[in-house]
């Protein structure tokens, strides 16, 4: 850090102060924004904290001053926040980040509009990130990662704020979507339950009025819950309206979307064309693809061996697996059209023997009685 003079950080600090202040008085939520955004790591905040290592009678400032006490209970907790930020210190940063937060809460509950909804979204977003990084400080330091729990717990209390009535509930799908995204980091998507029940069956909600990127962002998580629950044709359809309403230029998003939806897809019969898997970066599927095309059992548990750590890090492994039934169909389609050519008059009746020579050569050991027990699990 270069040389500051105390009236140099004097300055800054007061301009932030005054910044904050006009913000809030003047509803202007874009520079509200800006103000309370610490991952953007903006030159402006960064020198901010250095400006607060610099003077340190910050506190004293801000609670004597008559423009700038009344959100003291924000800009301290945020001020000794942002410094421990600076210092890479984001235990300390998050506790500090969650108190400003909760003050802003309070303030937010008591203005009648829903003007500074998006700084509501950046407080949201931000302490979800800030206790990310700070549970992968606790646990490289051998203590356990709790801060992104308690990062949830906070939201929750964020959605009550806004799950009543008037403009403010139009926020409550984003605050949905961030709780979505811990439960999966967590691994507790059973919580997610009451969030939904609260968003689908309640009255004062309706879907259609919340804005497109959040409605997208809630079906990719409800269709994953949907894959993960084995219902394809309701993750079909939460699925595909996320794909179709995702902005196009989304490429990454797009192929979150797709790494879901292609599996379940799959499971009801539906082939992706292999320009799309090359398009999207998602080729670990076309050897799948390419087993199910030709009813080859041993190129699918090729593929499912190759890339098992990555399906089973998506959930989507048994989904696949299950596919071997469908493989199995379209080899006995492919034997019985053969048999068709050879001889017409018998194409109604498929022999054993044939199908069980077809399935050693792919290399697959299976009697005549195992073969008639496949037989019933297909008509099934």
């Amino acid at each position: 850090m270069a040389y500051m003079s105390m009236g140099e950080a004097h300055r800054r600090i007061t301009d932030y102060l005054n910044r904050f202040s006009d913000a809030v008085s003047s509803q202007d939520v874009v520079s509200l924004k800006q103000l309370l955004s610490f991952s953007s790591n903006s030159p402006s905040l960064l020198s901010l904290a250095d400006s607060l290592n610099v003077f340190q009678d910050a506190n004293r400032l801000i609670k004597q001053s008559d423009n700038y006490s009344p959100f003291a209970d924000i800009t301290v907790p945020l001020f000794r926040s942002l410094q421990h930020y600076r210092t890479g210190n984001l235990v300390d940063a998050y506790l500090a980040f969650e108190k400003s937060a909760n003050a802003f809460i309070q303030e937010f509950r008591n203005w009648e509009s829903a003007w500074a909804l998006e700084a509501l979204y950046v407080i949201a977003y931000e302490i979800r990130v800030l206790a990310e990084r700070a549970d992968r400080e606790l646990a490289s330091n051998g203590k356990s990662p709790e801060k992104l729990k308690a990062a949830g717990s906070f939201l929750m209390k964020v959605f009550g704020v806004l799950a009543g009535k008037g403009s403010k509930r139009v926020g409550a799908l984003y605050l949905t979507c961030q709780l979505f995204k811990i439960y999966f980091k967590l691994g507790t998507v059973h919580l997610c339950r009451s969030v939904i029940r609260s968003i689908e069956t309640a009255r004062i909600f309706d879907f259609e009025e919340f804005p497109k990127r959040d409605k997208v962002t809630y079906m990719y998580y409800t269709g994953r819950l949907e894959v993960f629950n084995e219902n394809f044709p309701a993750a079909d359809q939460k699925l595909s309206y996320a794909l179709i309403n995702c902005n196009p230029q989304s490429e990454a998003n797009i192929r979150m979307i797709l790494k879901y939806l292609i599996p379940v897809k799959l499971s009801i019969g539906i082939l992706p064309k292999d320009w799309l898997l090359e398009k999207y970066n998602l080729v670990e599927y076309s050897n799948i693809v390419q087993a199910l095309r030709r009813g080859d059992l041993r190129l699918l548990r090729h593929a499912l061996e190759e890339h098992e750590d990555q399906f089973l890090r998506s959930g989507v492994y048994l989904v696949l697996e299950k596919l071997e039934l469908q493989v199995y169909q379209r080899l006995f389609k492919k034997i019985y059209i053969i048999q068709k050519q050879k001889d017409p008059s018998k194409a109604h009746q498929m022999k054993l023997d044939v199908i069980v020579k077809a399935l050693k050569w792919l290399e697959m050991d299976m009697d005549v009685d195992e073969l008639i027990k496949l037989a019933f699990s297909l008509d099934e």
